[in-house]
């Protein structure tokens, strides 16, 4: 837990500074030159009072009523106290006396041991020296009354006494927002920290004074609860600022900061960087570059629009669409919508940068882009898949050709020349030096070559390949799995012995065992022979996991080095390194000429892939793999164009077995001739009906009402005519007094009119386009040339440029 502190202390570092002075410490410099604090008076009327004077003032103060007698005999005994004492210190006003005591003295932990030798009893000192402060005697400084263990209880002597109008005021804006006390008080209290070191009421703070508790604070206090900005945006809703006042003073950088602090124990090191790189540097870093001086999330449509396509350009501005673009935008709408949330929960500490996201629901869907990188994923498996048996077998072969030169050379002399392993060198020499590798010379190039390390690597790349391709682990997984991990399972039928392996838990905190094959079998029994020390044991090692920052119990790791006198494990990028190599050397090359990379992931996704194509249930890959989802085991397995093909040709047949038999023989001719006389019947005077096959007229003939009749526009001429009858027909009906008639004829009347409005749209959708058709002799192979009469027919193999 320590390291995970200490890296997020040097996460929080990088956000808010990046030289010194800070960030925030710039933001607050910036807003005191604009808005300076009020100056400390000098001297003010009642701090010049006489003591007899300022202590009946004191003394017959409403805020001695109310209490016991015994608490108010103390109270008084106190304040006789702190008079006296003030009294002795040099100066003409009770102020200059306070300041010449040396009370607010950094050096000294409580002022109340100034007074003690006069009054054991200093449980009342404070309270004295409260009512002091409350009737404008005293005006400590800010760092003192914030810093100060006493006097307590100061806000609510100022409330009664020096403003409570103003404070009446505060206190009707908190209960409108609903804050709790946790967030209430502390704002109160600054706010009366203000008023009593610079006098004054509510309405006199300036937001240089809020500025100035602050940086006191911010230097005083390592908690950020304490250094809370809500008492300004307190200020700020009920009217006291000017103008031209800021409507917070916190720093977006240190907004950031916190949200992280508060994602922090919900991810990894790994997706806490990530996350930080995002929102600091994608996002707000970006947004400053482009556009200085801005401090609020409420982001402008220009500025969305700018930053959004800043973000889809590649830095080499080539203006392909950057990769991962859907997932940044992501974290930026969840960064919007997790502090509108939780501005409901602490409208204090969230509620001032609440706004509406940037980015819209729809531009982050991500089932094109997934579509996309699917794809692009299926194609890099597909070709790594087919190639990796020709990576297996250059691995196996290098860590052969490598084993045999260390062999050969550690028994040949010096100077001496040996052939292994495919190469000619010569076996160098060192007089007077302990040496604990081997070392050998290339006669040709005079190239000095450690071929015990060569040994070393050529083994470790051979065995995490065929540890990974047999497996399908995880990175971390492989680097983690120790000799405590295999384990043996006696079959209770059979009595049997299964070897199985045990993958710890890692990504999704799953462990799963898998059954060991005979060949995983040979590489593991590889490796435990070659890390086994004098004593037959696997030595014990201590990695560290670099998702949890975390140094790891020391276990008996299988992948694991001697490094000097002591054994470390090799750890991940190591792994990668060792992939990197063997590729280079083996020369597999893609579909585009380029060397065909292998990355760890890879080999996870070829074992699903593999292991599917084969048969395995993809509910039983699942659990191989440890995934928590058969969506994303599904996702690693690449698609291949003969398994659609297949799976639809499946399809089919179950589909033809499930259907009548009869369905699938051929037609008669006299089912071909009805099928073919449906579409013939299916013309009709005013165009076409849409009817489907095997289906009778619902309509009985009336195609004028059929919705289902499509009509020709040259039919038009016709369809004015019936138009022009049912007019005739309909005033006729009126004029006989046909009432059942007329409604029937309005009715197909109206019909009518909306196929002649049908007809019109779509004679004015057509239109004639010359699409270019090839004639045949453009197109044909051979063609024959018609000749003269006196000549004979010739063929010819090329086509002529005739057109039709």
């Amino acid at each position: 837990m320590s390291s995970r502190v200490e890296e997020l202390r040097v996460l929080e570092a990088a956000l808010v500074s990046e030289q010194s002075p800070s960030r925030s410490s710039a933001n607050f410099d910036r807003l005191v030159e604009r808005f300076p604090p009020r100056p400390v008076s000098a001297t003010w009327p009642t701090t010049e009072l006489t003591r007899r004077s300022m202590q009946h003032l004191v003394t017959t103060s409403s805020l001695l009523e109310g209490l016991d007698e015994r608490t108010r005999h103390a109270r008084l005994s106190a304040l006789g106290v702190v008079f006296d004492w003030l009294a002795a210190q040099s100066g003409d006003t009770w102020q200059q006396r306070w300041d010449g005591s040396g009370a607010e003295d950094p050096a000294r932990s409580d002022w109340r041991r100034l007074v003690t030798a006069q009054r054991p009893d200093k449980d009342h000192l404070g309270p004295a020296l409260a009512l002091l402060i409350s009737h404008d005697v005293l005006r400590p400084s800010v760092g003192f009354l914030l810093t100060a263990s006493s006097p307590r209880g100061l806000t609510a002597l100022l409330v009664e006494r020096r403003d409570p109008d103003g404070f009446a005021t505060l206190t009707s804006a908190l209960e409108a927002a609903l804050v709790s006390t946790g967030t209430s008080y502390p704002a109160m209290s600054r706010i009366g920290t203000i008023v009593a070191a610079k006098g004054g009421g509510v309405f006199d703070v300036t937001v240089g004074d809020c500025v100035e508790v602050l940086q006191i604070a911010k230097a005083a206090f390592a908690d950020r609860h304490y250094n809370s900005p809500f008492f300004y945006q307190l200020l700020y809703s009920i009217g006291v600022f000017c103008d031209e006042a800021p409507p917070t003073i916190r720093a977006a950088r240190d907004l950031l900061v916190d949200y992280l602090h508060e994602r922090e124990t919900r991810l990894d090191h790994s997706s806490m960087r990530a996350l930080s790189a995002t929102l600091a540097n994608v996002f707000w870093r970006d947004l400053e570059i482009h556009h200085p001086g801005i401090s609020s999330l409420h982001l402008a449509t220009e500025v969305k629009a700018a930053w959004k396509l800043r973000l889809l350009e590649q830095p080499s501005r080539t203006g392909t669409v950057r990769l991962g673009a859907m997932e940044i935008l992501s974290s930026v709408r969840a960064f919007y919508l997790d502090i509108n949330e939780w501005a409901h929960d602490d409208p204090a500490r969230w509620g001032p940068w609440a706004a509406p996201s940037p980015i819209r629901y729809a531009e982050i869907s991500h089932k094109k882009n997934h579509d996309q990188r699917k794809s692009k994923m299926d194609q890099r498996t597909r070709e790594r898949l087919s190639a990796l048996p020709a990576l297996a077998r250059s691995a196996e072969a290098e860590r052969r050709d490598a084993a045999q030169r260390l062999n050969i050379a550690s028994g040949t002399g010096p100077g001496e020349t040996f052939h292994a392993g495919g190469a000619t060198l010569v076996r160098s020499s060192h007089a007077g030096r302990a040496v604990t590798h081997v070392w050998a010379q290339d006669p040709d190039t005079a190239k000095r070559r450690d071929l015990t390390l060569e040994e070393h690597w050529a083994f470790w790349a051979w065995a995490a390949i065929e540890v990974l391709r047999h497996t399908g682990v995880r990175i971390e997984e492989l680097g983690e799995l120790s000799h405590h991990d295999m384990i043996e399972y006696r079959l209770p039928d059979s009595g049997e012995i299964v070897p199985l392996l045990h993958v710890a838990p890692s990504k999704t905190d799953v462990e799963r065992l898998l059954v060991i094959s005979p060949e995983l079998a040979d590489v593991l029994s590889a490796i435990i022979c070659r890390v086994r020390g004098e004593d037959e044991t696997v030595p014990l090692v201590v990695a560290y996991d670099e998702h949890e920052r975390t140094w790891l119990p020391a276990m008996p790791l299988l992948f694991q080095r001697r490094f000097g006198a002591e054994h470390r494990p090799i750890g991940p990028q190591a792994i990668r390194d060792l992939l990197n190599r063997v590729v280079e050397r083996t020369g597999i090359t893609g579909r585009d000429g380029k060397a065909l990379r292998y990355s760890p992931l890879d080999f996870r996704r070829m074992f699903i892939t593999d292991a599917i194509l084969h048969g395995m249930p993809p509910h039983i890959a699942q659990l191989i793999a440890g995934h928590r989802d058969l969506n994303v085991t599904m996702g690693y397995k690449a698609v291949y164009p003969e398994e659609v093909i297949n799976g639809h040709r499946a399809f089919i047949a179950r589909r033809r077995a499930l259907r009548p038999s009869s369905e699938y023989r051929v037609p008669s001719e006299e089912e071909w001739e009805e099928f073919l006389g449906h579409f013939e019947r299916r013309k009709v005077s005013l165009g076409t009906c849409g009817r489907s096959y095997a289906t009778p007229c619902i309509h009985e003939h009336s195609c004028i009402r059929c919705p289902l009749l499509r009509p020709d526009p040259r039919q038009r001429s016709r369809l004015v005519e019936i138009e022009v009858n049912l007019g005739s027909r309909i005033d006729e009906a009126i004029r006989e007094g046909w009432s059942g008639e007329t409604e029937g004829l309005q009715v197909s009347l109206a019909a009518t009119r909306e196929k002649l409005a049908t007809m019109d749209e779509i004679a004015a959708r057509q239109t004639e386009v010359h699409l270019d058709t090839p004639a045949f002799a453009r197109t044909a192979v051979r063609v024959v040339i018609t000749p003269p009469r006196s000549e004979t027919i010739e063929l010819s193999s090329a086509p002529t440029s005739t057109s039709n």
